[in-house]
């Protein structure tokens, strides 16, 4: 069994079953981790996104408009 780190803090964590939340030691890194990437802390690098190649398919002034399925 291997005793890995917490992303978070660092406290160790045994990597197994036991440790409900692995990789974090508690519910409070865990949820720590989600709110640095909600607020964008935590950002994975990549080109920007603008209103000609929106994902939705959303023009610039429909932002506000129901995603068309």
């Amino acid at each position: 069994m291997a005793i890995l780190p917490c992303p978070t803090c660092q406290k160790p964590v045994d990597w197994s079953a036991a440790a409900p939340w692995r990789p974090f030691c508690s519910e409070r890194c865990k949820l720590l981790d989600l709110g640095a990437w909600l607020t964008e802390k935590h950002a994975i690098p990549g080109e920007e996104v603008t209103g000609e190649h929106d994902p939705h398919g959303a023009a610039d002034g429909d932002r506000g408009a129901p995603l068309r399925h």
